[in-house]
């Protein structure tokens, strides 16, 4: 079977890994596996039950009651499936995400998602972002890459990204939120959030998505050639 290529790019809320990613596996003809949008899932499902994410025996007991599915539309867009139901949209709002740091935690949750991720990486070339792509959920990828930002600069950039959908974001309070969530996913037990020893950090306060994406291209085509 021929080895698939697989590009781990891992990092802090904010620091624009989703859009990377996105745009890096259109150029490259890969699959774009957002791992973040995976336990934003399994977050909003617990939120529509009213369990309190912070109840590991309810989270527990409720979770074999989820199934969760990646689709792609024809522009190659990630589309969550949580019990049929296209969530797509629902997920992102930073209520989600701070409940998503929370479940993501718990080794039951990341024991029913893990196979999962790695299965599409056996299966495609893939573009896989998330907190401990490279460190846990594929340790010999092909490539690392760690991307990163001041939090003032993810902060800025989250709620622009929210005003645009139409939804209020207070800088002041999206920046609170971006430290929280920073302190959590870097100081959790189970897999935290850190830079992998063989992963390229790429800082990108100072960078637009232009630049950032021909920084990254160039890593890989070291390392995997053009």
């Amino acid at each position: 079977m021929e080895q698939k290529v697989s590009i781990a790019i891992d990092g802090p809320s904010g620091a624009g890994k989703s859009t990377i990613a996105r745009r890096l596996a259109g150029e490259l003809g890969y699959y774009y596996v957002d791992t973040g949008a995976i336990y934003r899932t399994v977050a909003y499902f617990f939120d529509l039950w009213g369990v309190a994410v912070k109840d590991i025996d309810a989270v527990t007991r409720y979770i074999d009651e989820l199934t969760i599915g990646i689709e792609y539309d024809d522009e190659g867009v990630q589309h969550m499936i949580m019990n049929g139901m296209d969530v797509t949209d629902d997920i992102r709002t930073q209520d989600i995400a701070q409940k998503a740091s929370v479940v993501s935690a718990y080794p039951v949750v990341r024991e029913v998602l893990l196979d999962m991720q790695r299965q599409a990486a056996r299966a495609h070339n893939v573009i896989m972002d998330g907190r401990d792509i490279g460190t846990v959920v594929l340790p010999k990828a092909t490539v690392k890459i760690f991307l990163t930002a001041s939090a003032e600069v993810r902060a800025r950039r989250r709620a622009a990204e929210l005003q645009a959908k139409g939804q209020k974001a207070d800088y002041a309070k999206v920046l609170e939120q971006i430290r929280q969530r920073d302190h959590q996913d870097t100081h959790r037990a189970i897999a935290p959030l850190k830079q992998a020893k063989d992963a390229v950090k790429v800082d990108t306060t100072d960078m637009d998505i232009d630049q950032v994406v021909a920084a990254i291209r160039k890593i890989v085509d070291e390392k995997v050639g053009k």
